[in-house]
């Protein structure tokens, strides 16, 4: 077997010696651009740009991944303006058949998978290779496996990971490449593993080429499945449940993904420095896990930054730094016209929540505190604008209903606006529209979190809990505003109510008057934001650091 990619498929640039490893990067999602719908959120953010960082640096890297027939969703209104779910077939004539065909075992039964290719001069990626079922010669159970990411029905959710894990290592093998490593981004790929391990024969050679990168810092939000259940389904990929246990050391009836992976990776990471605390810390009474490290997620600065805004950055023109982020808020007012039918003033601050809806990432956390939020609403003398967006999951009615409640608040105040459509090309609007990015996950409950770096990229200030990426860049009251951490023996009540007071002291007192007051310590503070973000907070480094210290 080979270890150079077919000729069809290799990189355009020779690699940096440095870089020179050969990898391929497991992900149940990608964002590289707008026109390929293959994400639903920050893990597709932080996985896409891995893969235009890595094309950047000339590293030895492949993506594998999911060809989603319907994408996540499209985020739409409904008829009473609420929130709607729209599943719709997308069309790529970009992508190219790679000509691999090949049957995986699900349902006890062979089913087609086929592999397409994105070519790297497309979006300026690496070489990407992405899977489906929807492939002639399935019935209609085997092509809607491929159809929607993260389907509900929990058979076709294995079985979609099963694609991502078995699919994508037996479709390296259909193209005879081998990589030194395979890695897997979140635990969704994990049943790669038992391809690999029969096909290399021991665990110690499995161990040589897997590395493992988790995202989530709660034991309880890992995925986790009866044993019985993923072997009747084909998980294991013809390995005995016996072979199974001795492999990844889990005798009970439940199958925790991340802590096998843990125990057959070489080497695992969190993706902050307080992730990598977590995880080590509710890891670590496992017996028989691999070393775990971090390494903080990041964005790609080419693919986000505003050239022009840059361009003024690096040349000190404080003038045309200005001028240029206050151009960059029209793109945000005219969407904001076009779905709300509202006009924003560029000159007013405009503060943004943007991300993920879900309950822990509290985006209604302003409105806890009702007399303070129409106080703020209300301010003639600090007028501010309130901007909302994000997709929640498809599934999950009580974060639709959190959406339409803020939607239908929206409409008592001419100056907030709550947009639907959050994918990455609004992402974009948003941050550079943003004065203020805002920022309210419960503490300790986000991993990382990058939203923030690629608004600091754009001039907005981060306002934040002390969380994630955030705790390695924050300078409160230098290049960010930080809610003091609240009692964390405190009730929820008590913790939300204390956050929330916390968030308006830091705008009334503090953002706001500055913002107004005091232009030239406000355009310090986004200048130390952007001297900070790039110096640390930038996918360039991220990628570095994955070959430098967890593939070495």
């Amino acid at each position: 077997m080979s270890s150079q990619l077919p000729a069809a498929f290799r990189h355009p640039y020779a690699f940096d010696p440095a870089f020179s490893k050969s990898v391929a990067y497991f992900s149940m999602e990608f964002a590289v651009d707008q026109a390929l719908k293959t994400y639903s959120g920050g893990l597709g953010f932080l996985a896409g740009s891995h893969m235009k960082s890595a094309f950047d640096l000339k590293q030895n890297l492949i993506g594998i991944g999911m060809l989603w027939k319907q994408g996540y969703y499209d985020q739409v209104r409904l008829p009473d303006n609420s929130m709607g779910v729209l599943f719709r077939e997308k069309m790529y004539s970009f992508l190219q058949d790679t000509g691999a065909r090949f049957t995986i075992n699900v349902f006890n039964r062979p089913i087609w998978v086929k592999a397409y290719y994105l070519d790297p001069r497309h979006f300026n990626t690496v070489p990407m290779f992405f899977l489906t079922t929807d492939v002639d010669g399935n019935d209609e159970q085997a092509r809607t496996i491929s159809y929607r990411l993260y389907d509900n029905d929990p058979t076709l959710k294995v079985a979609q990971c099963m694609v991502l894990g078995l699919g994508g290592a037996k479709f390296l093998d259909e193209i005879d490449y081998q990589p030194q490593v395979y890695h897997l981004n979140e635990a969704h790929g994990v049943s790669a593993a038992f391809h690999l391990y029969q096909k290399l024969g021991s665990k110690e050679a499995l161990r040589e080429r897997l590395i493992f990168t988790t995202h989530t810092p709660e034991e309880a939000g890992n995925e986790k499945h009866n044993i019985h259940f993923l072997d009747n389904l084909g998980f294991f990929g013809g390995l005995s449940l016996a072979d199974v246990q001795q492999l990844t050391g889990i005798q009970e009836d439940v199958f925790n993904h991340s802590l096998a992976a843990l125990r057959m990776a070489r080497r695992a990471n969190g993706v902050s420095k307080l992730h990598g605390e977590v995880a080590r810390k509710m890891w670590g009474h496992y017996p028989g896990i691999c070393e775990i490290t971090h390494v903080t997620n990041a964005q790609n600065y080419r693919y986000w930054a505003d050239e022009q805004l840059a361009d003024a950055y690096r040349q000190k023109e404080g003038t045309a730094l200005s001028a240029r982020k206050r151009a960059m808020k029209q793109p945000l007012l005219s969407v904001v016209a076009d779905q709300a039918g509202k006009l924003f003033d560029p000159n007013v601050l405009t503060l943004v929540w943007a991300r993920r809806f879900a309950a822990y990432k509290r985006p209604d956390l302003l409105l806890y505190n009702e007399a303070r939020f129409t106080q703020l609403l209300t301010n003639a003398k600090y007028p501010v604008q309130l901007v909302w967006a994000g997709k929640p999951y498809p599934f999950d009615e009580g974060a639709k209903q959190l959406f339409n409640r803020l939607f239908y608040r929206s409409h008592l105040h001419p100056n907030m606006a709550v947009l639907t459509g959050y994918e990455l090309g609004l992402s974009k609007v948003l941050k550079d529209g943003a004065d203020v990015w805002l920022n309210t996950p419960i503490v300790p409950r986000e991993a990382s979190g990058t939203s923030g770096m690629t608004a600091a990229m754009n001039g907005a200030i981060n306002l934040s809990t002390n969380d994630g990426w955030i705790c390695e860049f924050a300078k409160p009251n230098v290049n960010s505003f930080i809610v003091p951490e609240a009692d964390p023996q405190a009730t929820a009540d008590v913790r939300d109510a204390a956050d929330c007071n916390h968030l308006f002291d830091l705008l009334e007192q503090h953002i706001l008057p500055m913002y107004y007051d005091q232009p030239t310590e406000w355009q310090g503070t986004v200048i130390n934001s952007m001297t900070d973000v790039l110096a640390f907070f930038t996918a360039d480094r991220m990628a570095r650091e994955y070959y430098e210290r967890v593939y070495a």
